[in-house]
């Protein structure tokens, strides 16, 4: 494991130690010694290195890239070396990287995945499985972001501070990638993709993909900068879709729902947040008798089982089933790409067709 920071010591390590006959965690790494030394303590037979370089060179079968900024150098290296790898999201910084470490695991024949946990939430699932059989027309997603800390407050995190030097070569070397990627220096855009989209959004945009696949077009995007918000307007074919997301951090009260309408049923997810283990995803459904005034809501449990657990489980199975995951880089590649395509759309006030059709993709600077 690369990065044993706030996603390691929350979700992911707490579930590794539930599959000792799946997983034996061999060597972790992090730049800061405090959560070095926390992950080492979970893990006490496991190797503690400093640099990543170091992990790629040891003999194992996987690599787990969890740190902040682009994945694309470790997971490069890692496939490289003849490593299986599972990134976080997002992926990467841009559809050039994303082409590199999608070239390199086909080069070694690893397997890439990126942990896209909703993908993998019970209740996403049976909501992917009903809309088979839905006439949708609109989907509305909305995303009220809120403080982080007092989700994560009442965990005992171990995080600590980097040396000041190498924090300031880290984010330049992320101020790079960004340029790179989107080509501006608009602090609003920056942050916009850097924060909003690549961080955040990135979610829901691969949650609504992953169930009505490909979007036709981008309509309209629209960024503001305080308090930090996007809208977008996608169609899917004959679906119009609107993501909506904007950042309000005076309270703790987290709201995400995904909300896919049809002229008779509408059906929505509501999800916790997403630091809060095994909190359920709520499905709503919600139907009538037409030509009535009669109509009913059902809310939905699905399971207790959490995400973060269950794409370990899929991480795995694509390992020793020898398959590509249900999340691989082909999948994260295209939204970077649509990601890339929103800042393009609002930067240059026009509509952009098929934003994610790679044989289409333009991942050029903006002028």
């Amino acid at each position: 494991m690369v990065g044993c920071g706030l996603v390691a010591q929350v979700m992911h390590l707490h579930y590794l130690r539930e599959f000792p006959g799946c997983f034996e965690v061999a060597v972790l790494c992090d730049l800061s010694p405090e959560a070095l030394a926390f992950a080492g303590g979970l893990f006490p037979e496991a190797r503690l290195l400093e640099r990543w370089e170091d992990v790629v060179a040891e003999p194992l079968d996987a690599v787990l890239v969890l740190t902040p900024g682009s994945h694309a150098p470790i997971a490069i290296a890692a496939a490289e070396a003849g490593r299986h790898v599972f990134v976080e999201k997002p992926m990467c910084f841009s559809v050039d990287e994303a082409r590199l470490m999608i070239g390199a695991a086909e080069q070694a024949g690893v397997r890439l995945m990126v942990g896209y946990m909703k993908r993998y939430d019970p209740a996403y699932e049976e909501l992917v499985e009903r809309l088979t059989t839905s006439d949708v027309c609109f989907v509305r997603v909305t995303t009220l972001e809120a403080p982080l800390e007092p989700y994560v407050a009442h965990y005992p995190l171990r995080r600590g501070e980097l040396e000041p030097t190498l924090l300031a070569e880290l984010l330049a070397d992320e101020d790079r990638r960004v340029t790179a990627a989107i080509g501006t220096d608009d602090p609003v855009l920056r942050r916009a993709y850097r924060v909003v989209l690549l961080d955040s959004m990135v979610h829901e945009l691969n949650a609504v993909r992953g169930a009505l696949g490909e979007p036709s077009e981008l309509r309209f995007a629209d960024i503001w900068g305080e308090p930090a918000g996007m809208t977008a307007t996608l169609a899917f074919g004959a679906v119009e879709c609107v993501f909506m997301w904007i950042d309000l951090p005076g309270i703790a009260r987290y709201e995400q729902e995904l909300a896919f309408y049809a002229p008779n049923e509408r059906l929505s997810l509501v999800f916790p947040s997403p630091f809060l283990r095994s909190m359920p995803t709520r499905l709503v459904l919600e139907g009538g008798e037409i030509g009535t005034a009669a109509s009913w809501e059902t809310v939905k449990t699905v399971s207790y089982e959490e995400a973060f657990k269950l794409e370990l489980v899929e991480f795995h199975a694509c390992v020793v089933e020898d398959r590509e995951p249900r999340t691989p880089g082909q999948d994260g590649l295209r939204d970077i790409a649509l990601a890339q395509a929103i800042i393009r759309c609002y930067a240059e006030g026009r509509p952009l067709p098929s934003p994610t059709l790679l044989e289409e993709i333009e991942n050029r600077p903006l002028h």
